[in-house]
């Protein structure tokens, strides 16, 4: 476990970046939602689709930053003999 979640929080940085980007392309999804509610219907179904991506991307990127954070509190709380030596 503590494997996976080095691996996923290894660039806090970059997975803020990713949740920012999902963040911006979930706030465009609902402008073609709102587009396809005053003009054609189409306009919707990009947008859902749009916001489904937005919505997988964020996700991933506040994984990232939740596993960081996760793993700092783990290893401060680990007892000095046990943490790995560099």
């Amino acid at each position: 476990m503590i494997k996976l979640l080095e691996k996923i929080g290894q660039n806090p940085q970059y997975s803020l970046t990713l949740f920012l980007r999902g963040l911006g392309l979930f706030v465009i999804g609902l402008i073609f939602v709102t587009l396809g509610y005053f003009y054609h219907h189409l306009w919707q179904i990009i947008g859902i689709i749009t916001l489904v991506l937005a919505c997988l991307l964020s996700a991933w990127g506040y994984l990232g930053i939740f596993a960081n954070r996760w793993l700092n509190i783990l290893y401060r709380t680990r007892p000095a003999k046990k943490r790995p030596t560099k």
